[in-house]
């Protein structure tokens, strides 16, 4: 790959390249890019967004099939209440007024439907200690210790950034103990500690879903930051996650930032022989564009081997990336139902289905090459994005994400596919299809007599809409070196190229959000805190999904429309 610039007179030269008229330039609109474009915009810095899908967000987009709404990446998000960090975030980035969410089933936002049990996860420390303690008073003690250290492990996690000053720097071991003592056990030794219940480790480890490692692979401060998040509660993004999209897209609007979509960057342009510099980038299209600096939202592989070139970074970089494992993918499966699913079960908390309580053997069994071996996956999420925002239902078709991850290798053959995907690629797809379906069934009795509508997402699918890595969904594998003090930097050996997204920082909305505006600190030489000033004019609504009294009339007048207009025929199946 030859992707250098030598001189500023080819530059001048060239007819094909812009003049240098942008500070910075971000490949990927995802919540990571959109939150360094908002903060370096309104610090007076001419940005551009580019994104290769032909809507922005990354995994936060949503898209439509016959005019009903999924979101393939947003399923729940954590401390969205006043002084909490999510809240902090939004309210900084000046898009919290723009926004609104729903609180879950506060008494079960997460259901644990594991073997024969059923188990609810209540939202607050407090209540799931209660709770469990009523179903496992044997241990009512270990339940009340263990909770406590992931509760305080959290706490600890969230006061690093926040350091300043000498005398916080020398404090900051003593007020991080419990985080430094456990960095390096794993997720299942510390539990162990606490807990023998197998089917109890289960339950408290259940959301390992959402960082994608068994307990014997995942750090515990890691399980125990996003069991953190989610303490107060889940809530889901009023007008799904694109609705988080628009809010951020109208911010950066707003300070003159440019956002194009339908635009693939294929190199990122260098200058220099030694010391390499990124100097702009080219489209797909053969446009170069300049700027100042530039910063990837694509994960470190695509970015270094295939934006860069191999031949452009040095030996230590080339070894790491070679090194650098990548989170598990999935398969996606979006439904529309004709049927009532309340009476069926669901309300808003997410469902986690697992076949048995030994999750690390049951995480083994996701990554089987044979996808298509047994009748059913042995652990699926599932949600009914109808349910978690309301506003969406037209009063008789609700939609239903289910996910089940798997190992990449599945879809090998497939791999150098192009759009025109072979009879082949669908047949696999079609049987995969019926095995989800089969699984949900499995929590939803005849269901698959009432879809009118489905589509599966597979990692050729993620590839293709995302350009993640092997389809993976969290970036880089959460595992113990790769986290941390040794995940990849916001700063890049390549002078002027940054970094930002779920292999940086941390991952998930708020996490890759929260790594955009790190990145975008680092470039002023701020701190984060500097960019996420408290703003008393900016503020979160949230509404209650499962309880519809405290509606505003606005809200009440939209889903009105959306019922008329389904009794008037006006719907994708009339």
């Amino acid at each position: 790959m030859v992707n250098s610039i030598e001189t500023d007179d080819e530059i001048k030269a060239s007819t094909e390249i812009e003049p240098k008229q942008y500070d910075t330039i971000i490949i990927g609109s995802g919540a990571g890019g959109l939150a360094s474009a908002i903060c370096l915009a309104r610090s007076g810095q001419k940005v551009l967004v580019l994104e290769q899908h032909d809507v922005p967000g990354g995994w936060c987009h949503s898209f439509y099939l016959n005019g009903y709404r999924f979101t393939p990446g947003v399923h729940y998000v954590g401390l969205l209440n006043k002084g909490e960090s999510t809240s902090t975030l939004y309210e900084g980035l000046g898009i919290a007024n723009d926004i609104s969410f729903f609180r879950m089933n506060p008494k079960a936002y997460e259901h644990c439907w594991i073997g024969d049990h059923r188990i609810d996860m209540p939202a607050g420390y407090e209540n799931i200690q209660k709770v469990l303690s009523e179903k496992f008073p044997e241990e009512k003690k270990g339940i009340a210790s263990y909770l406590k250290l992931v509760s305080d492990v959290s706490y600890e996690l969230q006061l690093i950034p926040k350091v300043k000053g000498f005398w916080q720097h020398v404090t900051i071991p003593f007020r991080t103990k419990n985080m430094g003592k456990y960095s390096v056990f794993s997720l299942r030794k510390v539990i162990k500690k606490h807990i023998k219940s197998p089917l109890l480790k289960a339950v408290l480890n259940i959301q390992i879903g959402d960082h994608g490692l068994p307990p014997s692979k995942a750090s515990f401060p890691l399980h125990a930051a996003v069991m953190g998040h989610y303490s107060s509660g889940g809530y889901y993004p009023v007008g799904g996650g694109g609705a988080m999209v628009k809010a951020m897209t109208k911010a950066l609007k707003k300070h003159k930032g440019e956002i194009r979509t339908s635009q693939k960057v294929t190199q990122i342009l260098l200058e220099g022989t030694k010391k390499k510099k990124a100097v702009g980038v080219q489209l797909k299209s053969g446009e170069k564009i300049l700027a100042k600096r530039i910063i990837s939202n694509a994960d470190p592989g695509k970015t270094f081997l295939d934006l860069i070139g191999k031949e452009n970074i040095s030996k230590k970089l080339n070894k790491r990336l070679g090194k650098t494992k990548y989170s598990c993918t999935s398969l996606m499966l979006f439904l529309t139902v004709d049927m009532d699913v309340r009476k069926a079960g669901l309300d808003s908390g997410n469902i986690w289905l697992m076949q048995h309580e030994d999750l690390d053997a049951l995480f083994e069994e996701t990554q089987k090459v044979n996808i298509l071996e047994g009748d059913t996956f042995p652990g699926m999420f599932i949600s009914c994005t109808t349910l978690k925002d309301p506003i969406s239902f037209d009063g008789r078709y609700h939609t239903i994400e289910a996910i089940t991850y798997i190992n990449h290798q599945s879809f090998q053959e497939f791999k150098n596919e192009d759009l025109q995907r072979s009879s082949a690629y669908l047949d696999f797809k079609t049987k995969l299809t019926e095995k989800m379906i089969r699984t949900l069934e499995t929590v939803i009795p005849g269901v698959q007599n009432h879809i009118v509508q489905k589509e599966l997402g597979t990692p050729i699918t993620n590839e293709y809409y995302i350009n993640s890595t092997n389809g993976c969904v969290y970036g880089t594998e959460k595992s113990f070196w790769q986290i941390g003090p040794f995940a990849y930097k916001a700063k890049s050996e390549i002078e002027n190229l940054y970094l930002c997204g779920a292999s940086v920082l941390s991952h998930g909305v708020a996490g890759a959000g929260y790594s955009g505006v790190e990145t975008a600190a680092k470039i002023l030489k701020c701190r984060q805190d500097d960019l996420l000033q408290a703003d008393d004019t900016q503020e979160i609504k949230i509404y209650d999904a499962e309880d519809d009294s405290e509606y505003p009339e606005w809200m009440r007048q939209k889903m009105k429309v959306k019922r008329d207009r389904l009794t008037a025929g006006v719907d994708g199946f009339s």
